[in-house]
């Protein structure tokens, strides 16, 4: 076997495969799980917020929202503020440009802990509260977009 493929065989046999959904954590958030869609497709990772409300703390740009980490209920609301490390113009799925608070936030998944860039948007149309982007997951794991909750089933 050619070295490069080695390197790449190694590479491969060190991440964790995880399926097109999977429960994850925003430990930072005091979120213990919310069902996220994992999206290759996505450059960035996404957050369904509410109530969005940007205000300046110490001459830094913060933002106060609303997290409902269960799909279809209003039951479980988190209000969080956090630091804004960026505005940032993000393109939907439908082609429409809107710029979007970026935060930086802990995800935990399968074991594994650390920080992502996350941007806040409605999602209340979407059929996840967390979209997972391929910036998040670069590195440390393998889509199988067959397979769902490899971390495991959990429920509310």
């Amino acid at each position: 076997m050619e070295k490069s493929k080695k390197v790449a065989a190694q590479l491969l046999s060190d991440r964790r495969v995880i399926g097109w959904r999977e429960w994850v954590a925003l430990p930072q958030l005091g979120i213990k799980k919310i069902k996220a869609k994992v999206d290759t497709g996505a450059c960035s990772s996404s957050l369904h917020a509410a109530n969005i409300e940007r205000f300046q703390r110490h001459d830094v740009d913060w933002v106060r929202f609303d997290i409902l980490p269960v799909q279809r209920s209003t039951r479980h609301t988190v209000r969080i503020e956090m630091p804004v490390l960026e505005f940032r113009p993000v393109r939907s799925s439908t082609g429409h440009v809107t710029e979007r608070p970026v935060i930086l936030v802990e995800v935990e998944l399968m074991g594994q802990r650390w920080p992502i860039e996350m941007t806040l948007a409605s999602r209340h149309k979407m059929g996840f509260r967390m979209l997972l982007g391929r910036e998040a997951l670069r590195g440390r794991f393998l889509v199988d977009a067959d397979g769902s909750f490899y971390g495991g089933r959990l429920s509310w």
